[in-house]
């Protein structure tokens, strides 16, 4: 019995290792993307959902606002006046006066995608086709929208979705999550940009061309999705026109959550990944290397050397991921927690194979088989 689940534990090693090297192959080919030469540039709209002052809020509108883009406008949303975001939005809008900015009081969405909502209230004052949407957490040097925008330049490119480098706030919770998405999750979405090409998309920062986004029905598809940025990328992918991961590199400050909310956030992302694509959900076991690892060695010991280079092959790729890809400091400093990191992964990764509910922004909400979600106490 032993043996047996010892067998079953080596292929899966095995599986894992492949995947290393598919990752560092991924990462490799992606390093090598260079931003294309600039040309005429047409204007932007950025749309940005606000909710709530998150920590670094500031900050992270007044990078928006100091884009090095000669023709761009901003706006921003809020459910309600009084929301705490809105003094923050409207101070910053304050310091950029040349900058064309408006803050609209959306109300509270009838649907159960808030953010799709905001969004769709937000296109509707929008001047320009270019569409740049990105989330209250982003930060963002003056060089992204030209980078953006450089890259729809090829008309066959109907959306651009954009990598991001996680940068924790103080707390543990939070460090653990950003090596998890600054090693683990990029280097899913590598792999599968090298094995199939992007068909989906990253909903922190994305560009997409209005006629693209009307070509899929618009926002109106999207709003009874958990995991619309996901939805958008592959409908948009469907309907003929290109999805690219971008050249450009944005910062998601993911604040610093405590157990329970940073919890709470793994587990609604796995039981939303399982419900949207379960096949792919159970190909993940591939991606926990090191927990695999450190059960065959527990299971089976004189089978180390296996356990061990699967060990060092997750390294050698969250290294190359995190540091040669993302130039993310925090693997080089707090790389003794990636163990800690991979364990939590894989436990959240079983968790959500059991329910179909999960919490978010103070609501329980349940996941239908199609990704599509609903309030369970409405």
């Amino acid at each position: 019995m032993i043996l047996a689940a010892a067998i079953v534990l080596a292929l899966l090693n095995a599986g894992a290792m492949v995947y290393c090297v598919l990752t560092i192959v991924a990462a490799r080919n992606y390093s090598a993307v260079r931003r294309p030469p600039s040309g005429s540039l047409g204007p932007v709209s950025i749309l940005k959902p606000l909710f709530g002052a998150d920590e670094g809020l500031e900050e992270n509108l007044r990078s928006f606002f100091a884009q090095d883009y000669p023709d761009f406008e901003l706006l921003m949303s809020v459910n309600r006046h009084d929301d705490s975001a809105t003094a923050v939005a409207e101070k910053v809008m304050r310091e950029f006066p040349s900058v064309p900015a408006k803050l609209i009081v959306t109300g509270m969405s009838p649907r159960p995608n808030g953010k799709v909502f905001s969004l769709d209230r937000l296109m509707q004052d929008a001047r320009h086709d270019i569409l740049v949407m990105a989330d209250s957490d982003i930060r963002v040097t003056p060089q992204m929208l030209h980078v953006l925008a450089s890259e729809l330049q090829d008309r066959r490119v109907g959306l651009v979705t954009c990598p991001y480098r996680a940068i924790p706030g103080a707390s543990f919770w939070s460090r653990l999550e950003a090596l998890g998405m600054n090693t683990e999750f990029l280097g899913g979405v590598l792999v599968a940009r090298l094995l199939t090409g992007m068909d989906f998309a990253l909903g922190c920062t994305l560009a997409v061309r209005r006629g693209a986004l009307n070509a899929i029905g618009g926002f109106g598809v999207l709003k009874d999705y958990l995991a619309e940025d996901f939805m958008m990328g592959r409908l948009v992918a469907q309907s003929g026109s290109q999805v690219i991961l971008s050249s450009y590199r944005i910062e998601h400050r993911i604040g610093s959550q405590r157990f329970r909310a940073n919890f709470d956030h793994r587990l609604r992302w796995a039981r939303s990944t399982r419900r949207s694509r379960p096949a792919g959900y159970v190909g993940e076991i591939f991606t926990n290397p090191l927990p695999l690892a450190i059960a065959l060695w527990a299971v089976y010991p004189a089978w180390w050397p296996l356990a061990a280079s699967a060990a060092v092959l997750r390294a050698a790729s969250a290294w190359l991921v995190a540091r040669a890809t993302l130039q993310d400091p925090l693997i080089a400093g707090h790389w003794w927690l990636l163990p800690v990191q991979d364990v939590a992964s894989f436990v959240c990764w079983v968790l959500g194979f059991f329910g179909n509910t999960v919490k978010w922004r103070g609501r329980e909400l349940e996941v239908g088989r199609d990704g599509k979600f609903k309030e369970t106490r409405p």
